[in-house]
């Protein structure tokens, strides 16, 4: 009996403890204190340096930027010479080579040039459009990265980290064509017709086909742990995280454990989604997307146009801030770090996870997802990144909110008053400094940009998960819990813990990714020619 009663004692003494501080600081500061530690650990370990000069260069960065360039070069530039190719097979122009294949196109094609339903579709292996898939990885991407990243990139880097964040946005559709036309090549599909894709299955099996059989299990192994990382960190803990602050903010909540509360309410609603698998999640993104992008952008133009004469300024300082940053940051290198570090973390290009998603299209040439896919760094950084960062700079030419170059973590000081604000707080003060009480209407877009986000990155980590421990329910249910959990800790802990962990979890995935990649971009371009040449066939 005494045992049995100093068991109970020594099991129940930890929550008291915990009842006790939860009392003193509230379950957010808790969450966070337990948070911290391991999320700067984790970013000191991914970004090591190595010393260029009077500067230190994370490795990734440099395997990043190196290989999204040479795949520049090797493939002729495919980021600006393919981009209206992309654009009619999103619109589903050369949609019969696809579904049938060039041969039966040929052999049945009446001489009205009509395809007959009679021809058995080639691409039945696949379970989403073009048009979903991109979609769905669009809403992996474009979310508060662009954002709340953009905002602590300007903060950080000043105007110029915007033009080397536009940089590794351009040379980033080539590499998000070569990892997704993989994707769709080496993906493997089940017997009853489910789609299992991405960087775990061209690493394995594109390696062995090259002769590297341990290495391609190996680096698929580690692929698919950091995926399910980044999965509950860049995918989801970030963007809970940016959705409770907005929320907090907008509505002027207060409590020591609401973080926790938003966090729930929006495990719950993301629970409900993630269940469906990726048929319920493409339909769910291929509304969502276009409809928070489409207010967005809209918001974007009526301030940049009600700024139209600050145009060529805007621009300028982003140009020259480039190549003579301010004094803040330590010189140009340091700009570059930061525009390409946000873009990375924004558009995902090189990390592999997009693939995921890619891999489950219809289609009987990889290559036309590929090209579809070099379309997402285009709309994430090029275009919507861009439009954010005009708007925080005319917000700041107009209101002197803060002196670029001096953030402390990831948020700068505003007016000398004191308080230092950061992430989607800053631009929704931007936005809402033009169009009065648009913070509502980002309030809304923002909670739905992190709501897009976090089902697909549910889903690229499942995949991984599966890849890992099996297929079957038990795995898929121990993931869905775990990944939910993320959801709470992340609207709970702080910004500089959630964002220290996020990007290093998202940028670990370069490292396996970038080196299948160079391994296997010849297996990209033959299937680059087959796909092309049966266009020119087909329709010449």
């Amino acid at each position: 009996m005494k045992y049995k009663l100093l068991s109970i004692l020594s099991f129940l003494l930890p929550l008291f403890t915990f009842a006790q501080e939860a009392e003193e600081k509230g379950l957010d500061e808790i969450v966070n204190d337990k948070f911290m530690p391991f999320a700067s650990w984790w970013e000191g370990f991914v970004l090591t340096t190595i010393p260029v000069g009077e500067y230190n260069i994370p490795i990734v960065l440099i395997l990043l930027v190196l290989g999204a360039t040479f795949f520049t070069i090797y493939f002729k530039f495919p980021n600006i010479l393919k981009f209206p190719l992309a654009i009619n097979v999103v619109r589903g122009k050369y949609e019969e080579v696809e579904k049938y294949g060039l041969e039966k196109v040929e052999m049945h094609m009446t001489e009205d040039g009509d395809i007959p339903d009679t021809i058995r579709d080639e691409s039945e292996e696949g379970e989403v459009s073009h048009f979903q898939a991109l979609a769905t990885a669009v809403s992996g991407t474009v979310g508060l990265g662009n954002i709340a990243g953009v905002a602590v990139a300007i903060a950080i880097g000043g105007p110029g980290a915007t033009f080397w964040m536009i940089v590794c946005g351009l040379i980033g559709m080539s590499t998000k064509f070569v990892e997704c036309t993989l994707g769709v090549k080496y993906r493997d599909v089940g017997e009853d017709g489910t789609v299992y894709g991405g960087p775990m299955y061209y690493l394995s099996r594109g390696l062995k086909s090259r002769g590297f059989t341990v290495l391609g299990k190996v680096l698929a192994a580690i692929f698919a742990i950091l995926c399910v990382g980044a999965s509950f960190g860049g995918g989801n803990a970030f963007q809970s995280n940016q959705a409770a602050v907005q929320l907090t903010t907008m509505f002027n909540l207060e409590g020591g454990s609401i973080g926790v509360v938003i966090g729930i309410i929006l495990a719950v609603l993301v629970g409900i989604v993630i269940i469906g698998g990726i048929k319920k999640i493409a339909s769910v993104t291929e509304k969502i997307v276009p409809f928070m992008a489409v207010i967005y952008v809209i918001a974007s133009l009526i301030i940049i146009f009600a700024n139209i004469k600050y145009i060529g300024d805007a621009f300028g300082m982003i140009f020259s801030g480039a190549f003579t940053p301010e004094a803040g940051l330590g010189g140009i290198l340091g700009v570059i770090i930061v525009g390409f570090q946000r873009a990375a973390f924004s558009n995902e290009a090189g990390a592999g996870s997009a693939a995921i998603a890619h891999s489950a299209v219809k289609t009987k040439y990889p290559a036309s997802e590929g090209i579809v896919a070099l379309l997402e760094p285009f709309i994430d950084t090029v275009v919507i990144c861009t439009m954010t960062a005009l708007v925080i700079i005319f917000f700041n030419m107009d209101a002197g909110a803060f002196d670029y170059g001096n953030a402390v973590g990831s948020t700068v000081l505003l007016n000398d008053s004191g308080t230092y604000i950061g992430g989607v707080d800053l631009t929704s003060m931007a936005y809402d400094s033009v169009i009065p009480g648009f913070r509502y209407v980002l309030t809304i877009a923002i909670v739905l940009f992190a709501f897009s986000t976090m089902i697909s990155w549910s889903y690229y980590g499942l995949q991984s998960w599966k890849y890992l421990f099996g297929r079957g329910k038990t795995a898929d249910i121990v993931y869905k819990v775990l990944f939910l959990l993320f959801v709470v800790i992340g609207a709970a802990a702080t910004l500089d813990a959630v964002i220290k962990f996020s990007d290093a979890m998202i940028l670990a995935l370069v490292f396996p990714n970038m080196i299948g990649l160079l391994i296997l971009f010849p297996k990209v371009k033959e299937e680059l020619n087959k796909y092309v040449n049966a266009i020119k066939k087909a329709y010449s």
